[in-house]
């Protein structure tokens, strides 16, 4: 008989309820007595903010490389973690030209022209090349949360996501902590047989659309094939959303210890509360693969700085209050990461490791300061993906910034020979 609580299982006590992770013994492998604990799944984050950073005062200098270099002031935050994140210098995404486009390529390297006679294209995302491997185990392959600025995307700041399919479609997510928390723990409270119907409901009318598209195949040109097969791939995709939602069906949510975010949350709080969502997100293994376009409008108003992001950016052009509202940007931000990074550390496995080990974390932006897309600002850190953590490492000019994120990738075990424009690994990142 099988006396081991379900995976679901939570502790509750007269003063607290307390969310279990996904433990060995209450179902993250299958029980065996006489086999060895297998280690905890592997995880990757990616957090993207845009507008860059204060170029005089976060970057290390690159004529100090390796460990021992000094933390500049806009990294100063993070000095409890230094001996656990890598700096990378000197990345870029070759096809980027217009500071315009947000993080649109950032996480694709993709080339917007690449399809003649089309003025936009892009690729997968990294995240979502993770996803397709790590996403058959948890009941989101993916979680997509996007800053509270999201309906916005303009000027120098992130698009509506940071997560692309292999059509090279944005991927949509949550907008708000509050919409972060539904997603992840409220229950579904509609009957198990009003679920099932409902799916089927949805299965007959996909397959009434596909025995159509199908018929319509018959005699299209080259072009119009083109589309349709697109068209088929986004047909796939609810295929495949469908077999989850089957496979997780009657599945309770997960329990968690936050609480509730309250609405109209905006700004420092904002990102501070989404942190917490991811790390409850990756304990009780509801994903192995998120994103987060973090809000900068909003957390420049929170930390009461009237500049606006785009004129901050500038800086460079004038000083004074431009440089000093892109300078505490940057403050906070560190600080916020630093948390992060805490609480990543706190929490323990099955096996007693720190969450910190087996997550991939990838912080950073599309852009330098200003309309300078070259040497995006890039921080490594967690223990996932085999990185070598504690340094300031320079890049030779012109390495594309997907040769880092396909180090990231192989390092996390993902099958992935190349990614968007890389040329290969970063062997100076490989521990």
């Amino acid at each position: 008989m099988n006396t081991f609580p379900s995976r679901r299982s939570f502790l509750q006590s007269s003063t607290a309820l307390i969310a279990l992770p996904a433990l060995e013994s209450l179902g993250f492998r299958r029980f065996a007595a006489a086999a060895a604990p297998s280690a905890p799944p592997k995880r990757l984050v990616f957090l993207g903010f845009g507008w860059g950073v204060t170029e005089t005062t976060w970057y290390p200098d690159i004529n100090q490389p390796g460990a021992n270099y000094e933390l500049p002031l806009g990294l100063k935050p993070l000095a409890r973690h230094k001996a656990d994140f890598t700096v990378v210098q000197g990345l870029w995404n070759k096809y980027s030209n217009e500071g315009h486009w947000g993080s649109t390529m950032w996480l694709t390297g993709a080339n917007r022209y690449a399809q003649t006679g089309q003025s936009f294209y892009n690729s997968i995302s990294a995240d979502q090349v993770a996803a397709a491997q790590f996403g058959q185990h948890t009941r989101f392959p993916s979680l997509q949360l996007n800053g509270s600025e999201s309906a916005g995307g303009s000027g120098h700041g992130p698009g509506l996501s940071l997560a692309w399919d292999v059509r090279g479609k944005p991927i949509g997510g949550q907008s708000t902590p509050l919409e972060a928390y539904h997603r992840l723990f409220s229950k579904d409270t509609t009957p198990i047989e009003q679920q099932k119907a409902m799916l089927a409901q949805k299965r007959s009318v996909l397959d009434t659309v596909i025995e159509n598209a199908r018929d319509l195949q018959r005699g299209l040109g080259a072009n119009d094939s083109a589309k349709l097969d697109e068209y088929f791939e986004g047909i796939r995709d609810i295929e495949t959303r469908l077999s989850k939602d089957e496979q997780w069906l009657g599945v309770p949510q997960p329990k968690s210890t936050l609480a509730e975010p309250k609405p109209g949350l905006a700004g420092r709080e904002e990102i501070k509360l989404m942190y917490d969502l991811i790390v409850a997100a990756l304990q009780t293994d509801s994903t192995r693969v998120l994103t987060y376009r973090q809000p900068v409008s909003t957390l420049l108003t929170s930390l009461d700085i009237k500049v606006h992001p785009h004129d901050m950016s500038h800086y460079h052009t004038v000083l004074g209050e431009k440089l000093d509202a892109s300078q505490q940007r940057d403050l906070a931000q560190s600080e916020l990461l630093a948390g992060l990074i805490d609480k990543l550390k706190t929490v323990k496995e099955g096996d007693g490791s720190r969450l910190f080990d087996h997550v991939a974390l990838a912080y950073g932006s599309n852009i330098r300061t200003g309309h300078s897309l070259d040497n995006c600002p890039t921080i490594l850190t967690g223990g996932a993906a085999g990185i070598k953590l504690g340094h300031n490492l320079v890049v030779s000019r012109g390495t594309p910034l997907c040769n880092a994120w396909l180090t990231v990738l192989q390092g996390l075990g993902v099958s992935a020979e190349r990614h968007g424009d890389s040329t290969g690994v970063v062997k100076e990142l490989i521990a």
